[in-house]
Order: C-alpha cells, then sequence, then structure tokens
C-alpha cells in the first residue's frame, strides 16, 4: 500500500470530515460533533483560515486515510506555537508508519515555522496514542489540567452573572 502526504486542500474536506466522525466514535463521543463540511471548508480555506492540515491520501484510490489538524497559537513565556488539534489515521490503515509520517511533517513545519514549542492533547486512557507519543521523546505533562467550557456553558456562565 503506497500514500502520501500533503497539504490538505478543500477537496479534501468530505474525507477530513469523515476522519472526524471516526475519532469522535473511537473518543467515544460520536454526538459531540457539531462541526460540518462547510464549516471544515470555511475555517480551514476561506479567506480568514485558522486551521491548516496535512492529510495522508491512499496512492491508488486518493482516499484520506489520515490527517494532522493544527493552528497557531501563542503563549506568553514561549511565543508562537503550533497545536496539534488532531492527528487521526482511519483505524484500518493504523500502525502502518501513517501517524508517525504525518507526525514528522507537522514538526517539520514547525520547523519552518521557527516556533518555540508545539502542544496537543491526548486521552488519558489512549494508551496506544501515548505509547507513541513517547517513541517520539514527547514530554506528557501530568501537571496541568486541561479547562474547557461549551457554548452553553458560557451563555449559562453570563446569565448567572447578569441575574444577580
Amino acid at each position: 500500500m503506497s500514500y502520501l502526504i500533503r497539504k490538505a486542500t478543500e477537496h479534501d474536506v468530505p474525507g477530513m470530515m469523515q476522519l472526524v466522525r471516526e475519532l469522535a466514535e473511537f473518543e467515544r463521543a460520536p454526538g459531540e460533533v457539531v462541526t460540518n463540511e462547510a464549516t471544515l471548508l470555511r475555517d480551514g480555506f476561506g479567506p480568514n483560515a485558522i486551521y491548516k492540515a496535512f492529510v495522508a491520501e491512499e496512492a491508488d484510490t486518493n482516499r484520506i486515510i489520515g490527517m494532522a489538524l493544527y493552528y497557531t497559537a501563542y503563549s506568553t513565556w514561549k511565543g508562537r506555537m503550533l497545536f496539534l488539534d488532531d492527528l487521526i489515521v482511519t483505524q484500518s490503515y493504523r500502525g502502518l508508519g501513517i501517524g508517525r509520517r504525518l507526525m514528522d511533517e507537522f514538526l517539520r513545519e514547525a520547523q519552518r515555522e521557527g516556533v518555540k514549542q508545539v502542544r496537543w492533547q491526548v486521552l488519558n486512557w489512549n494508551t496506544p496514542a501515548i505509547g507513541f507519543y513517547r517513541t517520539l521523546g514527547a514530554f506528557l505533562d501530568e501537571e496541568w489540567i486541561t479547562c474547557k467550557m461549551s457554548d452553553e456553558q458560557i451563555n449559562k456562565y453570563f446569565h448567572k452573572n447578569t441575574s444577580q
């Protein structure tokens, strides 16, 4: 099986969306996906693109079988950095080195852009991914806790604080 790693284009959005849905199933949260092809297209390829991605494409079928989606972030301590939002390889192609090649390309991009740090997250129960990230020499920081608020929680926060 041969494949190539390349920058994503707008034509890749349907395949990228399929990978997002597959990842949500794997992470036991299929109902959490609210993004759709239109938002992926607008947010990655429109005039105000906020993310970039590399895709792994199967050579024979042109099927998108993996992706690394990332964006620029900022650290007050480190300056400009890249945040890898998702590294996904479709289930039937895992273990073939595709994830490593996608990560290699992401890290090359970090070098090209001269960033001081890259970051990403991994679920604490995803032992295959944790093992993979350790083989890269990555530091898995167990001290920092990810905090997040949904749009519903943000609205609830403002409703609670304005009604007092």
